[in-house]
């Protein structure tokens, strides 16, 4: 598949640069969502076996992309959850930053004030970057854990998963990766957790996740909140039995059919574009993007290295500019994410020459503005 033929699935009106807060869902997926509504709504003999299909269906695609066994996949209705499940499965300290998306450091301090089997242990960043060379300099032998985004939700930071491997030895690694599953090509394999969501930049919608656990975390994690659909019994009438011993024991109930449908319409098509190509594209338009910037002097604050980055650029006004520059793209029709006196912008592979060009305009506005 080509990446042009992908593209052609995006379906958002011109000008939307906010993947980092939900991605339009792809016409595959609004597709398969039809489809699949139209066999729930009339349910034939023998039509709803379907919906019973999807579960492995999700698990194969995405274990296509993590290059795992499907068996060590769980489906998720989102990224948290499956954060819950492995900060609630921990013993000993997770070394983390506080300044993650709020779904880590709040799960981490859950689990510590239920359970006080876990302790947060708060990592000192270097300027917002979780790098190997803060966790070295900050690891003992009461962490037996680190948990870290694969793209700073705020900074737009591309973590090195290899470099943080090679410090932190055998301790797990859980890694929250919906800031870049889809569009980074990451050595999953190195993770010990991946818990991710479909509804950015796959673009499947909400309730769309799935949490990978390697042998190491399936070992050492306790299913805590393991539900009756998550033991290797289909309904285990009469009895308790314990949780399976796969990735099925951090199931609470039967997933969503449709949602499955809907994120393993889009891993599959990302399998046969290729996430490398994706990714490809969204640098080339990050590269503009950053140039575009530096054509009005708006201050990236986000990293130039193609190494550190993912599909989001952050700008970073003149304190006293900030809100023109968010209205100025309001104006034009640029949906973003201003927050905390930055504009987050986030394109991807099917980010077009019109919504470049709209965004051109409102910087035009925004430098107009601010030199008065």
């Amino acid at each position: 598949m080509s990446i042009e033929e992908y593209a052609a699935g995006f379906t958002e009106e011109p000008g939307y640069l906010d993947y980092g807060r939900v991605g339009p869902i792809a016409s595959v997926a609004a597709e398969e969502t039809l489809a699949l509504t139209q066999v729930l709504a009339r349910a034939r003999h023998g039509s709803l076996d379907v919906m019973r299909e999807q579960d492995a269906r999700v698990r194969d695609a995405a274990a296509a992309l993590l290059g795992l066994p499907s068996e060590q996949i769980v489906a998720q209705p989102n990224t948290t959850q499956g954060l819950m499940h492995a900060m609630f499965g921990l013993t000993g300290g997770v070394l983390l930053s506080a300044g993650e998306f709020p779904s880590l450091p709040i799960a981490a301090v859950r689990a510590r004030e239920a359970l006080h089997a876990i302790t947060p242990v708060w990592l000192e960043t270097d300027h917002g970057k979780v790098t190997p060379a803060r966790i070295r300099e900050q690891l003992d032998p009461s962490v037996k854990a680190v948990a870290v985004s694969l793209v700073d939700s705020r900074t737009g930071y591309l973590c090195d998963l290899e470099g943080i491997r090679q410090v932190i030895g055998d301790r797990l690694l859980i890694v929250d990766a919906i800031q870049g599953f889809g569009v980074v090509d990451a050595p999953w394999a190195l993770a010990d957790v991946v818990a991710t969501g479909g509804q950015k930049w796959c673009r499947a919608g909400w309730g769309t996740g799935v949490l990978a656990l390697s042998e190491r975390a399936l070992d050492r994690l306790t299913p805590v909140f393991s539900g009756f659909t998550g033991t290797e019994e289909d309904e285990p009438w009469g009895e308790v039995p314990p949780p399976a011993s796969s990735s099925r024991a951090f199931r609470v109930t039967n997933p969503d059919p449709i949602a499955e449908a809907r994120f393993a319409v889009v891993l599959e098509q990302l399998a046969r574009v290729g996430v490398p190509q994706v990714n490809a594209a969204v640098t080339e338009r990050v590269s503009r993007v950053i140039e575009l910037a530096d054509e009005f002097a708006i201050a990236v604050a986000s990293s130039r290295d193609e190494h550190e980055r993912a599909g989001i650029v952050v700008l970073e006004p003149l304190a006293e500019q900030a809100t023109t520059l968010s209205a100025s793209l309001h104006n034009h029709g640029v949906t973003a994410t201003s927050r905390q006196g930055r504009v987050r912008l986030s394109v991807h592979a099917g980010t077009t020459e019109e919504t470049l060009g709209m965004l051109r305009d409102a910087l035009v506005s925004y430098s107009t503005a601010a030199s008065y």
